[in-house]
């Protein structure tokens, strides 16, 4: 089987590789249907985090079961499911409270399961998924394959979206700041929307992503950044500043920029992973009365409700892929999103 592998700095390949199987009895083998490249991973690919030795990449995947262990019982061979870019067992006292992406012995799609286990990368065509009752979530049944783009956003974006948004408390009524045009920060968008936002101001310089964040309830868009940002979101909120504040970058300018958006007595939801030294000025939380929650998010206890809605046709997230790559193409799609030349690119094996 075929599996993307990365080597350092602007250096993705796909490599043939041990065709996947069973570990444990509590394992599934997937077959891949769709997957993508996420922002997080453009960090080592621009080397900002070190690869010290080659191997497998990507978290974000939705596919058809082949194969599960004697010990699987709420998924089948046939079923369709979306995987969380987190793995969980669902039973660990962080699981049971929701926490997903804190599960005692779970880990990351790439990376290391707690007990030291190498666990598959996503961008590949078979995903050996651990923990399968407690991590995949499998549809009613077989999807349109037009809605696949959509259920693939469950495994993070969206789900990651929405928690910037609970973070930041958005409800009906809400003036709501999003800092960030990615993927992320339009499904933050999205998001606000659902939850009844009355007012949704998205900062973007770049036309394609403008013209999705207004699909997605975008009220205004603010070109400027920085103090400049900040001043033209409180000009457009009567000098007050917005209720709710989502953080999508992960940068200390990004950071600063969402404080500075929010009014007196407002939430900063933040969900950007942190790059460039993001800090939290105490004095002016303290001052302004800001509060500010969010964190990695723990989007399988957010898949069921998202999915419900995406099946309804309410929500249409899988508009944030605006390319699509064969899996053989996946350095290109890399360099593509490098260069901001598409918001997120689908890969199909």
């Amino acid at each position: 089987m075929r599996a993307t592998m990365i080597h350092g700095a602007k250096d993705v390949r796909l490599a043939d590789i041990a065709d996947a199987g069973l570990r444990h009895p509590t394992d599934a083998v997937v077959r891949v249907v769709a997957a993508c490249v996420c922002g997080s991973d453009l960090w080592g690919y621009r080397g900002v985090s070190p690869t010290e030795r080659p191997r497998r990449i990507g978290h974000e995947f939705v596919g058809v079961v082949e194969e599960v262990g004697a010990e699987v019982r709420t998924v089948k061979p046939g079923d369709f499911v979306i995987a969380p870019f987190a793995v969980s067992d669902g039973d660990c006292v962080h699981c049971r409270n929701g926490v997903h992406t804190s599960c005692v012995r779970g880990g990351y799609w790439g990376g290391k399961s707690a007990d030291g286990e190498d666990i598959d990368g996503a961008q590949a065509e078979y995903v050996v998924a651990p923990f399968a009752d407690g991590t995949l979530v499998a549809t009613p049944s077989m999807p349109d394959p037009a809605m696949v783009p959509s259920l693939l956003s469950l495994s993070d974006v969206m789900g990651t979206g929405h928690h910037a948004a609970l973070a930041a408390g958005v409800g009906p009524g809400s003036t709501v700041a999003v800092v960030g045009d990615g993927a992320v920060g339009l499904c933050a968008t999205l998001a606000a929307s659902r939850l009844g936002a009355e007012r949704i101001i998205v900062m973007s310089r770049h036309a394609a992503r403008q013209e999705v964040a207004r699909r997605f309830g975008a009220t205004d868009i603010v070109t400027e950044r920085g103090d400049d940002g900040a001043a033209r979101v409180r000009e457009l909120l009567g000098g007050i500043g917005a209720s709710a504040v989502l953080e999508c970058v992960g940068t200390k300018e990004s950071m600063q920029q969402s404080l500075d958006s929010a009014r007196p007595g407002g939430r900063v939801g933040y969900v950007g992973v942190p790059a460039g030294g993001p800090e939290l000025p105490v004095a002016q939380l303290f001052r302004n009365n800001i509060g500010v929650a969010g964190g990695v998010a723990p989007v399988r206890a957010y898949i069921p409700e998202l999915l419900a809605d995406v099946l309804a046709g309410k929500i249409n997230p899988g508009l944030v892929f605006d390319a699509e790559y064969p899996l053989a193409d996946v350095a290109d799609a890399y360099a593509a999103m490098d260069a901001r030349e598409v918001i997120k690119p689908l890969l199909r094996p």
